[in-house]
């Protein structure tokens, strides 16, 4: 069964640098799942700095935009570290392709496909790093969609933490253990 480490913290508050960090740590043989995709002219140049940030420091990369539950069945068992980053982004790209096919996506299914994707992490002897935003903090949105979007990433940041052996969130570069492994 996996070691769960959750890393939360509002945007650009040091946390995927703690991550690489923290992990660079625990393995050698070290995987890093990104999960953002390249929309636009500054999305490629945010993923091209966290390339240039590991580069050098023995990570194996793979680009995964949704299907984390078949990736953790299939290709994650040789590493001793796998770090996801973002669920974040992998929440706003599970509900963009929902909608894109035009279905539904709410808290119950978002928990549903959480759920799985940390069922399959049970069969690996690692440990899975988890990137994620703190979205509860901040101001209601002004619109359904953002206010939809907030609540699913909540929703997730829920069963994971629930799960992880340890929660840690990072503010202004300062790691804080607010879950810690007994």
């Amino acid at each position: 069964m996996a070691r769960l480490i959750l890393i939360t913290g509002g945007a650009r508050s040091g946390k995927s640098s703690h991550a690489l960090k923290l992990a660079e740590t625990i393995g050698h043989k070290r995987l890093f799942i990104a999960t953002c995709p390249s929309v636009d002219r500054e999305m490629t140049e945010r993923v091209r700095r966290h390339k240039e940030e590991r580069r050098g420091r023995g990570w194996t990369t793979i680009e995964c935009e949704t299907e984390l539950g078949s990736l953790f069945s299939e290709q994650v068992k040789e590493f001793d570290v796998v770090l996801v980053d973002c669920v974040t982004l992998w929440v706003n790209n599970v509900l963009y392709s929902h909608d894109r096919f035009g279905k539904t996506i709410n808290d119950l299914l978002i928990g549903q496909l959480c759920r799985e994707w940390l069922d399959t992490t049970d069969g690996y002897s690692g440990t899975v790093v988890c990137v994620t935003n703190e979205v509860g903090l901040g101001i209601v949105p002004d619109n359904a969609l953002a206010r939809k979007y907030r609540d699913l990433v909540g929703t997730c940041n829920q069963i994971i933490g629930k799960k992880a052996e340890e929660v840690i969130i990072v503010s202004c570069g300062i790691p804080f253990h607010i879950k810690k492994a007994v």
